[in-house]
């Protein structure tokens, strides 16, 4: 394990406490409370609602979804062990994100569920998307999107809708940044360009009005890619993982 991926960790460990913190204390604000035992439920959710964690209710799904996610982290450390034995990068990612996004992720969701906890998935068919405004409002990391709406664009949708758009861009940036480029201490600047870039084009839809279907998502998803996953992170990161 790399000194760069141990700072990876701590940092993103830290940033999403505080974010944590942040939004309890708007809820706390807003007339949800939570105990003591609701609160560390709360904090071992990647999900940023603190209102589901005020009771418990029956939940469905939740042994389907801790399956499937048991399924998903399978078939990503598979393709992580042919990433491995090939040297691939471009089967370590995919490989990475399945086994976390789409395992771990579902597999806490489901435990909850299971303990009545009304927690969702937060990785909702993202290939599904037919607009990038679907896809990074509705599909991709809703806990993300959450934290984002209630800290930065709620706030500022009141002064200026549009700016709160690009507020939201940019912070999603600055905290990618955090993430990937301050740990391998290269390549500032570029996850924040990635996300001005989306916030560009999501204006562009709205404006628009128009669905321009899955090809136009995954194009702009993937285009701009490596300015979000850029060279230092992949050599200080990603390659010792793959070895």
């Amino acid at each position: 394990m790399t000194d760069a991926f141990v700072r990876m960790l701590a940092i993103i460990t830290a940033t999403f406490l505080s974010m944590k913190i942040a939004v309890l204390a708007l809820a706390r604000r807003e007339g949800t409370r939570l105990d003591a035992c609701q609160t560390l439920m709360f904090l071992g959710w990647f999900g940023m609602r603190p209102a589901l964690f005020t009771r418990r209710e029956e939940c469905e799904g939740g042994v389907a979804l801790l399956l499937k996610g048991l399924r998903a982290f399978a078939a990503g450390a598979i393709l992580f062990a042919v990433a491995h034995a090939f040297s691939s990068i471009y089967l370590a990612l995919p490989a990475l994100s399945l086994m976390l996004h789409f395992g771990i992720f579902d597999i806490v969701a489901g435990i909850y569920r299971m303990h009545g906890m009304a927690v969702t998935e937060l990785f909702r068919s993202p290939l599904r998307a037919r607009s990038l405004t679907e896809f990074w409002s509705r599909r991709w990391n809703i806990g993300f999107s959450e934290m984002i709406s209630t800290l930065v664009q709620r706030p500022l949708r009141r002064v200026s809708a549009n700016g709160a758009l690009y507020a939201s861009f940019l912070a999603s940036g600055l905290l990618h940044e955090l993430a990937i480029s301050v740990p391998v201490r290269a390549g500032y600047g570029l996850p924040t360009l990635y996300f001005l870039i989306q916030g560009a084009l999501v204006a562009f839809e709205k404006k628009t009005a128009r669905t321009y279907g899955r090809l136009w998502t995954l194009f702009w998803l993937a285009a701009p890619l490596p300015l979000l996953f850029h060279p230092p992170f992949i050599r200080g990161i990603v390659w010792p993982l793959v070895g």
